[in-house]
């Protein structure tokens, strides 16, 4: 029979590529790991793994475990939270990933009203962008993804295999310097920043970045990229470019020395709370989707 700590193992092993890396990842040692690969292949009845010197790499059959295991995981997982859950136990735990700007703006007010209503649930948090956040909830290692994507862009996850809760769309504004000549007007095209020098976001927002000025007709200069939002405002604000940021983004920070203006024609992002069919039953996860909806009204 496989058992599901195997299988954690497998999908260890073949994320690191080796043993060792393996078991620093869970947090055993290296014979553990060795160990229960032995026990996987024997219950498997097949080899799952091909050692050639330092290098390992999956046989057919471990691929076709790995590719199930996420999803056997993550079905454990329900299983385990929803038999919690209606043995009477009022606990539960949720996995929650974020995107930074969510997470200093739609989480700390969703988990309040959340730990308020069911205090018994423990809700861990991490951040990471999207596609990676999506990856971690198709691989069992979040069980909520906050998540975003651009309304028209080129490349446009599918979210099919998902359960999608809209929360709201989110405009892009301008961010100027203070002493900008456009820092006082109401509203701007995006060509109107066809010669400036530009201060880029994380690399989604960046590569949508390229893609509506390309629509406008010009390759945008940029001169800074940045993950970091205060950052970017900053280096706008001693006027070393202007930029286009999410406004998600600029409530999540005081865009001292830099002035915001709204760009025509509009472009959104659509804010989205993710999870997995079957997660979706569990009473945790609904109750942290709901609060993350009533947080997007606010």
């Amino acid at each position: 029979m496989i058992e599901a700590r195997h299988l954690r193992v497998l999908r260890a092993v073949a994320a690191t590529g080796s043993f060792s890396a393996a078991a620093r990842e869970l947090g055993c040692t290296q014979p553990a790991v060795s160990q229960q690969m032995k026990a996987l292949e024997s219950s498997a009845g097949t080899p799952l793994l091909i050692r050639t010197g330092r290098e390992m790499r999956l046989t057919q059959a471990g691929e076709a475990l790995v590719r199930h295991a996420s999803g056997i995981l993550a079905g454990l997982t329900a299983a385990e939270e929803e038999i919690a859950a209606i043995a009477g136990l009022r606990a539960g735990r949720v996995r929650l990933v974020s995107f930074p700007s969510g997470s200093s703006t739609l989480v700390p007010t969703a988990l309040a009203a959340l730990r308020a209503e069911h205090p018994g649930t423990r809700v861990s948090l991490v951040e990471a962008e999207p596609p990676r956040s999506v990856e971690m909830l198709r691989e069992g290692d979040c069980d909520v993804a906050l998540a975003f994507r651009y309304e028209g862009a080129q490349a446009a996850e599918d979210w099919d295999d998902l359960v999608v809760r809209p929360l709201f769309a989110d405009r892009l504004v301008g961010l100027v310097p203070e002493a900008h000549p456009l820092a006082g007007a109401g509203s701007v095209t995006i060509d109107a920043f066809a010669d400036e020098p530009w201060i880029a976001g994380c690399p989604r927002c960046r590569r949508q970045l390229v893609e509506v000025c390309r629509g406008a007709g010009f390759a945008p200069r940029i001169d800074f990229a940045t993950d970091d939002y205060p950052a970017v405002v900053g280096l706008v604000s001693a006027g070393l470019g202007v930029a286009v940021l999410p406004e998600l983004a600029i409530e999540s920070v005081r865009p001292k020395g830099a002035r915001t203006v709204t760009v025509e024609p509009p472009v959104r992002r659509e804010i989205v709370a993710l999870t997995l069919p079957d997660l979706a039953q569990v009473p945790a996860v609904g109750a942290t989707l709901d609060h993350l909806a009533k947080a997007a009204t606010r």
